[in-house]
């Protein structure tokens, strides 16, 4: 057995040095994105699949609070079959086993909080080729990205998250001593003790895209503030959070402490456990990733927790002028082609003056432009095999109803094609759709179109696209924004139309760095300004709320002080 505090001593150094890039916001990774058998060994790679080829048609091996019965609904976008069967536990038991495990995981303090957390990051990156496999066969993202943004980068948004937490919680010194001075007496001493107490039981609802790095922030954050965590996930996506839960559970058990401190919550597709979960009086922390009308319910809903909500929003980019046109097309170009546009911060909304736009290459009109963005398209994915790495698969029969709609929309630039997946024949892949609009469209273009789905917008001017862009991220949200344009006045003005809307802005990017990408440590994710997210990852307000500072005082004497 390892003591919580022991876990602390063995990751203090690494706590201590994410804390500093937290405050820093420079590059800083804890956990390699390369699966290189450079950096990961010869055996990580084989070792890995075959751990995930073992667990396909089998009973997940995990215990769940009153488990009677087992559910399998999860279905490859590769093709491949699943039949991963997952106890199934009722809100009510779960609920009960997390509060029962409550007070031992508040009495061990911040410090050792941090310590199990790094100790469970630790063993989840030991099995990263496992969950990247799992991530690819869930959420049907391509293996590179399913290792790193599902894998690596979600390692790294969870200790960013249990970094930020232990920060705010010893912001206040553990104990203290007050002495008030009394004319013609002795001070007043008292002996004074803050601890972080955690409002409850905390419910992170997973998404079935990015099932790991949309519930990492949260589920560490409750954990290391000292809430017990419930995990659901998306029934498409079940079996990277299973892998984790598993992993916390074998760390607090050899830690001495309750496994129940995080279990797993699953459900038949439409059993509406998460609303049932999210408003059950003990669950005081709701964290969830999906859609807007969820969403908006929870906020409205689970009136007894605090809500932190990441939903749909129309991500924009202001097209003005360009010193480098073929940088710029070929970055938007991937940027709307990343795993199918199935990204809360892919681009949707291409807005381009009706006057056309200034560029090292001419002027372009917004039919020339369109046209451009689409043979840019063409290019990258041209070659069938870099087309599979680069888009992934088709998530779910949603993404794919929105892609044929969008395709018998007038104006289309880009119709959607089919690619072959020779890794996996029974793969469902499909290059973007590009489409273009009016300003006056606004029916069309208001509506999030998740998935492959983007369209160049004409507008009257720049000044129009600027006053277009704060309207419908002020109405509808927005993840990400983008400006291009050579003049320093429209950047500017573009800045402060982001500041307006609620949104972060990149500008001008041509190279490596796209705007559906974002950094821990140092980019934030989301922003709580506008109606796409009610928080940022990962900032002091996303933990603080997750706890209390309680306090405890008793006179000292002068003596007992010295």
């Amino acid at each position: 057995m390892t003591s919580p505090a022991e876990f602390y001593e063995t990751h203090r150094d690494l706590l201590d040095r994410a804390i500093e890039a937290a405050a820093t916001r420079d590059h800083w990774s804890a956990y390699p994105e390369s699966p290189s058998k450079s950096v990961y060994g010869e055996q990580a790679a084989p070792a890995g699949e075959q751990a995930f080829q073992a667990l396909l048609g089998k009973d997940f091996p995990i215990e769940v609070p009153g488990a009677t019965t087992s559910v399998a609904t999860e279905r490859s976008p590769y093709g491949i079959e699943m039949g991963i069967r997952y106890p199934k536990g009722e809100p009510g038991d779960l609920a009960a086993a997390a509060r029962a495990a409550t007070p031992g995981w508040r009495a061990v303090g911040p410090h050792a909080r941090a310590g199990v957390a790094a100790e469970i990051l630790r063993r989840v990156n030991a099995r990263i080729f496992e969950m990247a496999h799992a991530v690819q066969h869930t959420s049907g993202q391509a293996f590179v990205m399913a290792f790193q943004a599902g894998g690596a980068h979600a390692q790294d948004r969870g200790l960013e998250a249990v970094a930020v937490a232990l920060a705010e919680q010893t912001r206040i010194p553990a104990t203290a001593t007050w002495a008030k001075p009394q004319r013609g007496g002795d001070p007043l001493r008292l002996s004074k003790t803050s601890t972080p107490v955690g409002r409850g039981v905390a419910l992170v609802i997973g998404c079935n895209t990015f099932p790991t790095w949309n519930s990492y922030p949260g589920l560490f954050a409750s954990l290391v503030t000292g809430n017990p965590v419930i995990v659901k996930p998306h029934p498409g996506a079940v079996l990277p959070l299973a892998i984790t839960v598993q992993v916390a559970r074998e760390v607090l058990t050899e830690a001495g402490l309750d496994p129940n401190l995080v279990t797993l919550a699953v459900e038949e597709r439409g059993d509406g456990i998460a609303a049932t979960l999210a408003t059950h009086p003990d669950v005081r922390i709701v964290d969830f990733t999906g859609s807007s009308e969820f969403g908006n319910w929870l906020e409205a809903n689970a009136r007894q927790a605090v809500v932190y909500t990441e939903k749909a929003g129309l991500n924009t980019v202001v097209v003005d002028s360009t010193d480098d046109y073929r940088g710029m097309l070929r970055n938007l170009a991937f940027s709307l082609s990343l795993y199918s546009g199935q990204m809360c911060t892919t681009p949707q909304n291409l807005l381009v003056p009706a006057g056309g736009i200034e560029t090292d290459a001419g002027r372009k009109s917004p039919a020339e432009f369109g046209a451009e963005l689409a043979a840019a398209v063409d290019k990258l994915l041209g070659d069938p095999k870099r087309a599979a790495g680069t888009l992934g698969a088709i998530v779910n029969d949603g993404v794919l109803a929105r892609l044929t709609e969008a395709g018998s929309l007038p104006g289309v630039l880009h119709p959607s094609a089919e690619v072959a997946d020779e890794q996996f024949p029974g793969a469902t892949i499909r290059t973007p759709v590009i489409a273009r609009l009016d300003a006056s469209d606004e029916k069309t273009y208001t509506r999030e179109w998740f998935g492959p789905v983007s369209f160049v917008i004409t507008t009257e001017s720049t000044g129009h696209s600027l006053r277009l862009f704060t309207e419908t991220v002020r109405h509808h949200g927005a993840l990400t924004a983008s400006v291009y344009s050579t003049s320093e006045d429209v950047l500017a003005a573009a800045r402060e139309a982001a500041l307006d809307a609620g949104v972060h802005l990149s500008q001008n990017l041509t190279g490596g760095v796209f705007v559906n990408q974002t950094a821990a440590f140092s980019d934030l994710h989301g922003t709580g300004a506008n109606p796409a997210a009610t928080a940022s990852l990962t900032d002091p307000a996303y933990v603080t709320g997750r706890f209390f500072t309680l306090q405890s005082r008793h006179h000292v004497s002068e003596e007992s002080n010295a």
